[in-house]
């Protein structure tokens, strides 16, 4: 979460000296991969916020927790929350992924913020949030733009194009291949997974039959299922329908089960996984199967068997990349950030096409948000224009501004913040290939007045992806009468593809993938050698004058 928030979401830990800039903590669901971390030692110190749900789940699986450390807010319910830096207003909204999931919609000094969680975003899910938010249609967009969002890019990858029935579809596909196989004896369900309650709760309802869940084997799935959906449950192993649990090993447990029915001279049982996972993943051992097996994972209209007797169908609790298309397009927000590691959201078409620094003002909430102040001489403060941004934005800020008044350097004192340059030179001379090749770097070096300012600059020539590169900024002011100054930026450069490629392996792997996260603009094309060379000719003319 960007450092200018005074709030985190999904993101637990011991808590540390960075961390005390988080004030108010909020889970969107109970699935593992978002509550790590929870523990008393860090609610002790701040509550969460979550629904009525999850928290439930959450003290089910942790007995050692209190419910005095949570604050619960239901769907469609807003709360407002007291900060120092300014109260500001939650709202949860159904996520459509899981019992008790939201998303959560933040409103405050720092813009508009909303947090998708995990989520599945039908047309019913986001015509649930404020109709402010929303376009009509596409194209038309909203009356009040989202700043942010953090978005569930799970399938949001370009390869992922395939557009996923509704869970509604899904659910009479499972209810039809249970239909058409009448001679199972035992139909075994890989639904242990927090989600699929919905199927569960059809197939009973369909059936008139309980399911089965071992209490031994799977003691977390049935004391979830008793709190969501205890009217299904059955500890009688005779029922027709059974639990069979997802992980590990599915394919051996499937193959080993339809081999012993054989062996028994025995109706094989009928397994059935409802899951988009199997449709969207590019499996090692495709080659095994062969393209007979690629094309059926295509279809989404029926159950589709695989090589090892288990049925699958394309149950998905995450939105499909047409689903995060039609999204964005109706929400337009200014700026999208992934929540999952390997930042997809870059690899949506409205990102690539609207996400750009450009799009904000000065006085934009967005510089609020991550940390960056927007500061200018009040001479200049009127005509001035972002021709820089913040290249680390967790750490160090830049901001060179040009316009024809004359700016001064401003520096920063405050700890959490690194030093700030504003600048606004009077001519806008070109970047080289070729290290100190601006203007008057000669001249320069013999000044002995002099201000180093260092930090980090990023570009690439090929994709608008930051990557990290060092930058000298230094002011020398003239020893004349009008004590003009002069800028000399070195190093700056715009790397061709092998050598960003360089640079990419300089960086760890935690920078890259923050740099990654924030879509930068594609920088302009680098200027031919002749115009260098005017420049430089006519900054000479200039001074000599």
């Amino acid at each position: 979460m960007p450092r200018g928030l005074p709030f985190a979401v999904d993101t637990f830990g011991p808590y540390t000296e960075t961390k005390r800039r988080k004030r108010h903590h909020f889970l969107t669901h109970a699935h593992k991969d978002h509550t790590v971390g929870v523990s008393p030692s860090n609610i002790v110190v701040f509550p969460i916020y979550s629904t009525s749900l999850t928290i439930s789940l959450l003290l089910q699986r942790f007995p050692q927790l209190d419910e005095s450390y949570f604050v619960r807010v239901e769907i469609g319910q807003s709360v407002i929350v007291d900060d120092p830096d300014g109260e500001f207003k939650v709202t949860a909204f159904d996520a459509n992924h899981c019992p008790g999931a939201v998303m959560f919609l933040f409103e405050g000094s720092f813009g508009n913020i909303l947090h998708t969680g995990d989520c599945r975003l039908t047309l019913d899910c986001l015509h649930s949030l404020p109709e402010k938010y929303v376009g009509r249609s596409h194209g038309m967009k909203p009356k009040c733009s989202l700043g942010y969002i953090f978005l569930d890019c799970t399938f949001g990858k370009s390869s992922h194009s395939q557009r996923f029935p509704t869970k509604h579809s899904a659910i009479r596909q499972i209810i039809n291949c249970i239909w058409n196989h009448p001679d199972a004896p035992v139909v075994y369900l890989a639904c242990d997974m927090l989600g699929q309650e919905d199927v569960l709760l059809e197939v009973s309802r369909t059936f008139g039959s309980k399911i089965y869940v071992d209490k031994a084997t799977n003691l977390e799935c049935f004391r979830s299922l008793m709190v969501i959906v205890p009217e299904i449950v059955s500890e009688d192993p005779s029922s027709k329908f059974h639990i069979f649990s997802g992980f590990p090993k599915l394919y051996e447990r499937t193959s080993a089960k339809l081999a012993e029915a054989r062996s028994k001279l025995q109706s094989e049982p009928l397994i059935i996984r409802p899951s988009a996972q199997w449709y969207v993943c590019d499996d090692e051992d495709d080659w095994k199967s062969g393209s007979i097996q690629k094309q059926r994972k295509v279809r989404f209209s029926e159950a589709v068997k695989d090589e090892f007797g288990l049925w699958h169908v394309c149950y998905s609790m995450h939105s499909s990349r047409a689903e995060l298309e039609s999204a964005m397009q109706l929400l337009s927000p200014k700026w999208v950030v992934s929540t999952v590691p390997s930042c997809r959201a870059m690899e949506l078409n409205y990102v690539k096409k609207n996400c750009f620094i450009s799009r904000f003002s000065p006085d934009d909430p967005f510089w609020k948000l991550l940390d960056i102040d927007m500061e200018a001489s009040p001479v200049a403060a009127a005509d001035t224009q972002t021709v820089a941004l913040s290249c680390c934005l967790m750490s160090e800020q830049i901001i060179l501004d040009s316009g024809k008044s004359k700016l001064e350097p401003v520096i920063e004192s405050s700890s959490t913040k690194k030093k700030l340059l504003s600048l606004s030179p009077e001519n806008s001379l070109p970047v080289t290939l070729f290290g100190r090749a601006r203007q008057s770097s000669q001249e320069c070096d013999q000044l002995h007045e002099r201000k180093v300012i260092h930090t980090q600059c990023v570009y690439t020539k090929t994709s608008p992806v930051l990557e990290k590169l060092n930058v000298k900024v230094v002011i020398e002011p003239l020893q004349d009468d009008t004590k003009e100054e002069t800028v000399e930026k070195e190093s700056c450069t715009i790397f061709s593809t092998s050598t960003s490629k360089e640079t990419c392996k300089d960086l760890s792997g935690d920078l890259r993938k923050l740099y990654r996260s924030m879509n930068a603009p594609v920088p302009r094309p680098l200027p031919s050698l002749m115009e260098l060379m005017n420049a430089r000719k006519r900054s000479r003319n200039h001074l000599s004058f």
